[in-house]
């Protein structure tokens, strides 16, 4: 075994990687950026070099410095994770001629899976079944436009060199095609350095299932079963399980076969995994190979038992698999989400910001039983990756994905259970969230009876994005009380004092509160004006005609708030005295506990699984402001600007496509919001431009009198 290896990455997989070489005995060296210095995988290591600026570019994708930085550490190994530089033949090969150990397959593997195009070449000669597609080298624009007639619309292009969904693109018409076809170029040359597109044909409804493998240099080679990875947005996966539902022994069989065929075919060394599009009818077709390690990973080590990149370390090391296939089983279901900081509701933006809180479920870090390798206990109900802490900064320059929540259960009812409790006791205050969107998710129709296809988002729009709705009397009441225990704790000044009392009377207040973390009055965000009275034993919030009173203790951002309604009875209710005539009031408490975290003018609501955000509207704080200046367009993040489409003067349509930019490695087209005329445009192809910065201004069009 090694003693020690250079982690080429960052985030919960650098995290991964060391939590198993540690447990080994392995000592580990992280690389970071500028940015990263403080970051989680820095601090799981036992020893952090410095390569360079922010920019991927120029740190995490510069072979050369990460090379020397192994050297300089005395490392025999570099292990590369997954994204970054784990599937580029060149670093491997560099990796080489440097006496380093790649912990990966072959560079020849590489270089036969690495083109989608050639790979599929390879997989037609092998006899795994192909998507009906063009993937040559001709790369005309014309031409691949009569290709794409040929194999008939919808088609998708995909590129080459890509994955993880960017440089990809369905075109249902031919009119289309020549704008999806320049985009996905484009997004292709910044991610992959290479602009080679292929077409297939975009099945319907289809089911994404792939298969892990696993080879030595021994001559073994092993399929560890099945995960399903049909729940994405925007070719970017969502949910993963393992095993697939509905699949038979047979057709699991013969995908396994088929994905050792694949692996064999390029003398493959290592893990991987061979990814199948699969027809509602059960056919298979080969898509490409991912030479590395998967970020969706631990369902398979879930369900195993099985260490997965502690095989690869012993693989790497010359080691034999230690496991044949007729030794391998599958033991129970497991499902994982990826949580990531965007913003579901605005086309899964990514959301940028400090983590000002950050609270996961009782979970261990990586758990796939108590004796390594070879355990077949029962795993972890619950475990977590995750490369963030409290206080981390989720910056522009990589993936927004904040952590990995896996579950196991006996069986997928069971995983499903286990999932959405977990969910609900994920607390993250600072950055938007896909908390809620996952948990819609999860209690869909769809995802619950396993009817998956890679259209299920869309197809489950209702229920996934529904119609805003007013926030429970129960979640006011807890942001009332935080404010008041606020109050209570922001003075000892007796002068100041917060209890209300008032001689002869009842004091009286009226505070509003908005929907939403940016409740502003230009965008109609629902309010709820709550009338506060001070009574001697606690107060009384009256809203929307219901009224209740309150009493409330807090233990610094828990609340636990009891509610008492009080009914008043006449004479002909069951519950009056009709022999005396006498009126009996009834009464129902409840009893509501939460978590309430303000942030600026925002309160961050938890109760019951479920977050809302409150706003603190003031009505004075907008008196005499001045209206929005119409008509200019903001940048929805940081980001560069790749593409414009309009000059100024031109007459525009609503709808129609103004510029691109491109952020976290991928674009976002920015449309006009109504019909009218460019009157500037603030920058160029090529510029940096910051969150909310204008990028141009329009004037609504000039009507003939």
């Amino acid at each position: 075994m090694f003693h020690k290896i250079l982690i080429a990455n960052r985030g919960e997989i650098a995290c991964r990687i060391a939590a198993t070489a540690h447990r080994l005995g392995v000592q580990t060296v992280a690389v970071y950026s500028s940015v990263d210095a403080q970051s989680r995988h820095v601090a799981a290591c036992d020893q952090a070099l410095s390569i360079g600026p922010a920019e991927a570019s120029e740190s995490y994708l510069r072979g050369d410095k990460i090379i020397a930085a192994a050297i300089a550490s005395g490392a025999q190994a570099i292990h590369p994770g997954y994204g970054f530089l784990s599937e580029n033949a060149g670093f491997a090969d560099d990796c080489a001629a440097a006496g380093l150990i790649f912990i990966g397959p072959p560079a020849s593997a590489m270089r036969a899976m690495g083109s989608k195009s050639a790979a599929k070449a390879l997989m037609e000669k092998a006899g795994v079944p192909l998507v009906p597609g063009y993937h040559g080298a001709l790369q005309d624009a014309l031409f691949l436009q009569q290709q794409a007639a040929l194999i008939g619309y919808p088609v998708l292009l995909k590129a080459s060199a890509g994955g993880g969904g960017k440089g990809m693109r369905i075109v249902t018409q031919e009119s289309d095609f020549a704008a999806a076809l320049a985009s996905c170029k484009r997004e292709a040359a910044n991610s992959f350095g290479d602009e080679q597109i292929l077409l297939e044909k975009y099945l319907i409804a289809p089911r994404h299932i792939e298969i892990q493998v696993f080879a030595d240099t021994h001559g073994r080679c092993v399929w560890l079963f099945e995960r399903d990875c049909s729940v994405q947005r925007r070719h970017q996966k969502v949910l993963e399980e393992a095993p697939a539902p509905g699949m038979t022994e047979a057709r699991r069989n013969a995908m396994g076969e088929a994905a050792v065929a694949a692996a064999r075919a390029v003398d493959y060394v290592g893990a991987g995994t061979v990814e199948f599009i699969v027809d509602q009818d059960g056919t298979f077709y080969f898509m490409e190979m991912n030479t590395r390690l998967q970020v969706e990973h631990p369902v398979t080590e879930m369900i195993t038992g099985f260490d997965l990149v502690e095989w690869q370390l012993r693989v790497a090391c010359g080691e034999a698999l230690p496991k044949a296939q007729h030794e391998l089983r599958i033991h129970g279901h497991a499902i994982e989400a990826r949580l990531y900081a965007e913003n579901p509701a605005s086309g899964f933006l990514p959301s940028l910001g400090t983590l000002h809180h950050l609270r996961m479920p009782q979970a261990v870090m990586f758990a796939v039983g108590a004796e390594g390798s070879d355990a077949q206990s029962e795993p972890a109900a619950v475990r977590i990756d995750s490369g963030v802490r409290e206080g981390d900064v989720i910056s522009p320059y990589y993936d927004p994905m904040l952590a990995k929540l896996i579950v196991w259960g006996h069986d997928r009812a069971q995983a499903l259970e286990r999932m959405r409790s977990a969910l609900a006791k994920v607390q993250i205050v600072g950055v938007s969230t896909n908390i809620i969107f996952l948990q819609r998710l999860l209690t869909s129709r769809a995802f619950s009876t396993a009817d998956l296809d890679t259209s299920l988002i869309e197809r489950e729009q209702a229920a996934l994005f529904p119609a805003p709705t007013a926030a429970p009397f129960a979640v006011l009441a807890l942001a009332l009380c935080a404010l008041l225990e606020a109050e209570h704790n922001a003075t000892q000044d007796p002068w100041a004092h917060t209890s209300g009392w008032r001689m002869n009377t009842i004091l009286q207040r009226t505070m509003t509160l908005a929907d939403g973390a940016q409740a502003n009055p230009q965008t109609n965000p629902q309010t709820y004006a709550i009338t506060l009275d001070y009574l001697a034993t606690g107060w009384r919030l009256q809203h929307a005609g219901l009224s209740t009173d309150l009493r409330y203790s807090a233990s610094g951002h828990d609340l636990c708030v009891t509610l008492t309604d009080r009914l008043s009875r006449k004479l002909s209710d069951p519950l009056s005295d009709t022999s005396s005539g006498t009126l009996r009031d009834a009464s129902s408490e409840e009893v509501v506990r939460g978590v309430v975290l303000r942030e600026d003018a925002a309160l961050h609501v938890f109760c019951g699984g479920v977050q809302h955000v409150l706003q603190i509207l003031d009505p004075l704080a907008h008196a005499g402001a001045a209206e929005v200046e119409v008509g200019r367009l903001s940048a929805p993040m940081p980001g560069k600007i790749i593409a414009i489409m309009v000059t100024p003067g031109a007459l525009v349509e609503q709808g129609a496509a103004l510029l691109i930019m491109e952020a976290m490695k991928m674009e976002h087209t920015i449309y006009a919001p109504a019909a009218g005329v460019v009157d500037a445009l603030f920058y160029a192809v090529g510029d940096q431009v910051a969150e909310a910065a204008p990028l141009l201004s329009m004037s609504a069009p000039l009507r003939n009198s």
